[in-house]
């Protein structure tokens, strides 16, 4: 495939590592930059079997030009589509869906975790309380267009749980194919590989739901076992300490139509 890949945009020193691996393959990509505001962005290639890596505007950007398989991004990524079949595997499986401009009611001292529905990376899901939340949406909603965000903005609200430590695991045609731990909770001590018992979770639950024929499952270990936080595109999700060579392998497995 060829690979468009937008200028450095994530705070992680891995970021290059997908330069690196693309070199030592020697498969073809180009690095474009996309301007505030902007609709579109400039490119040099003709080919169309392109994978694109960036941002989550890149992502959106890419499904208007015809390119295979181009971005993942949308569709089954919604909180209200794989709910349907992950249900009591996901940490939040109690959200209720709102509207960002939706008035939320709040008891006195209460915290509130509240996260995108979708788009996982137009704001960070955290805990709120309802002086911050309205702080944030007011914020949020007079800053348009600088934002991703607008009155329709759909929002996951649940309660705050515990969580011991998190995991971002890659997957492609339904097959586990790298990880990497990116959140550890506490005084827990630093683990290098994920462990076994979170791969093993993340693959039954790709067999139970594909989102997309390649995706990124969040997930969290908590007192009552392995648990998804969400789903997230693959062509916007930061590698922390994945093995992106084995992620590019997988995606020309499945996806390269031109003749190296």
């Amino acid at each position: 495939m060829y690979y468009i890949i937008q200028e450095n945009i994530f705070e992680e020193p891995n970021y290059n590592k997908i330069f690196e691996e693309l070199e030592r393959r020697n498969i073809p990509y180009e690095i474009v930059k996309i301007m505030p505001f902007a609709e579109a962005f400039e490119f040099g290639t003709f080919h169309t079997n392109v994978f694109v890596y960036g941002s989550v505007k890149l992502a959106k950007m890419a499904q208007k030009y015809d390119w295979y398989p181009g971005s993942f991004y949308g569709g089954n990524h919604s909180f209200e589509i794989y709910s349907k079949y992950y249900g009591e595997h996901l940490l939040n499986h109690d959200s209720i869906i709102y509207k960002l401009s939706d008035t939320l009611e709040w008891k006195v001292g209460e915290q509130k975790f509240i996260r995108p529905a979708k788009d996982a990376k137009v704001f960070t899901g955290k805990k709120f309380t309802e002086t911050k939340w309205k702080d944030f949406v007011e914020q949020a909603l007079t800053s348009m267009p600088q934002t991703l965000l607008n009155n329709n903005t759909l929002i996951q609200v649940s309660y705050p749980k515990t969580i011991i430590k998190e995991a971002r695991i890659w997957i492609v045609e339904g097959k586990v194919i790298t990880s990497s731990y990116y959140l550890f909770h506490g005084d827990l001590p630093f683990e290098e590989k994920v462990s076994e018992d979170a791969l093993a979770f993340a693959q039954k639950m790709a067999e139970i739901y594909e989102v997309a024929d390649a995706f990124v499952m969040d997930v969290c270990l908590t007192s009552e076992g392995w648990k998804i936080v969400e789903v997230n595109c693959v062509n916007s999700a930061g590698f922390y300490k994945a093995d992106v060579g084995l992620l590019i392998d997988a995606l020309e497995r499945k996806f390269n139509q031109i003749s190296q």
